[in-house]
């Protein structure tokens, strides 16, 4: 049974029970059976299902409202552009954010640093400037600063961690000088679920006048994000990992660092009048979304985001800060096992490395048994040379997830024991 139902959660404020039955009964794809086993995904950190309150949006969007937006004067037009706008005032207050000029609809959190670091970076960064990220990020945090940097010929700077997998601040602090021009640096930690203190490493970072960018990937499912909060300058985000779509995302950026950053692509809907001797650009957001977007995936990430702020992130974070504390408790008692990674401070993610079997091989094991997890080097081969492994196993956990998907997990890990016994 669903040992979660037994003991209903409620939140903070006491006004909500979380009600695990009914949200698992919003996941149709949860109700499937794998190799004879009912699914147990732990695999929410690479992408989350959907609930059907997406899926019908994403439907409905197609089935009555589909046009192209911005430029039609038909009634489906009209309807289309509608529902994206009221996408994008969804998403500004789902995240804080005071403007709706300060949100852009991307293709991920990915497109959404490359943004940065081609419009705002090519403008701002030069020779023998610096950019400050640390050894937990994700490949999406790094190569597109390498990038610049080799454009540039800037250099990037990488702040140290613990071995429990935590920013030294003292050496991040030390990083920090006139050289340095940004910071971008992880909210949560994909690969071992840190939940870094951004709030802190902004305050210092804008202290010494540079500006931050925060990716929130894995931060915006699982916990209550307030970018005013926190005072990014930049802040990315994908809908996929939050229970929406695929292939759309948000950037957030600061208006007056916004005003003063050259388009990133051009094309159509970024202009407001075109010549063959000049072009002048459209206002913002619009400057920056050339092209015809992703409408549908824009009103799917609405509906997730709606979704979660039904069920309120506070009690999401409680509800999955207990079955991670449990899944971490009975995965770490295991003999052979060795959790990679222990921040105080963890969300969504716990890795491990079982003695004398390689994460691929745990991986196909758990599938057989019904449980679906990651195994590899998450996009952060760095970390993993820091950890000195190649890779590790990877469960992720989500609003739908319970102890119960926990014991499954660590039964499978003991089936994989057996079988390399």
């Amino acid at each position: 049974g669903l040992r979660g139902a037994m003991n209903p959660m409620t939140s903070r404020a006491g006004e909500k029970v979380y009600d695990i039955i009914r949200i698992r009964g919003d996941f149709p794809i949860l109700d499937q059976r794998v190799f004879d086993h009912p699914l147990v995904y732990l695999d929410n950190a690479a992408t989350a299902q959907k609930p059907r309150a997406v899926i019908d949006a994403v439907g409905s969007y197609y089935a009555n409202d589909n046009a192209n937006v911005h430029r039609g004067v038909h009634a489906l037009s009209l309807r289309a552009t509608e529902a994206y706008e009221s996408a994008r005032e969804t998403v500004c207050a789902f995240l804080g954010a005071q403007d709706v000029a300060e949100v852009i609809f991307v293709r991920g959190a990915t497109e959404g640093i490359n943004l940065v670091a081609h419009s705002y970076g090519r403008s701002h960064i030069g020779s023998g400037d610096e950019i400050v990220i640390s050894t937990m990020e994700h490949h999406s945090n790094i190569v597109p600063w390498q990038m610049l940097c080799e454009a540039t010929g800037a250099r990037l700077r990488i702040a140290p961690i613990s071995h429990e997998g935590e920013i030294i601040i003292d050496e991040f602090r030390s990083l920090i000088g006139e050289r340095t021009k940004l910071v971008a640096i992880t909210h949560i930690a994909n690969a071992i679920g840190t939940v870094n203190p951004v709030k802190e490493l902004i305050s210092f970072a804008h202290e010494h006048g540079i500006p931050v960018l925060v990716d929130g990937a894995q931060a915006v499912p699982h916990i209550a994000v307030d970018v005013r909060d926190l005072d990014a300058d930049f802040y990315v985000c994908s809908a996929h990992k939050a229970y929406g779509p695929t292939g759309v995302g948000t950037l957030y950026v600061r208006k007056s660092i916004l005003e003063n950053m050259p388009p990133y692509q051009g094309g159509g809907d970024m202009i407001a009048q075109v010549t063959f001797e000049k072009t002048t650009y459209n206002k913002l957001p619009h400057r920056f979304e050339a092209g015809t977007p992703n409408i549908a995936g824009a009103v799917g990430m609405a509906a997730a985001f709606d979704y979660l702020g039904a069920i309120g992130m506070s009690a999401v974070a409680a509800w999955e800060d207990d079955v991670v504390s449990y899944a971490v408790d009975t995965i770490g008692a295991i003999p052979g096992v060795t959790l990679i990674g222990t921040p105080r401070h963890r969300a969504g993610v716990v890795s491990f490395a079982i003695e004398g079997v390689h994460p691929h091989d745990a991986g196909t094991i758990l599938d057989r048994e019904g449980v679906a997890i990651r195994a590899g080097h998450h996009c952060s081969q760095p970390l993993m040379d820091f950890y000195g492994v190649p890779a590790t196993n990877r469960a992720s956990f989500g609003v739908y997830n319970t102890r119960d998907d926990a014991d499954r997990l660590v039964a499978g890990i003991h089936k994989v024991k057996e079988v390399f016994a």
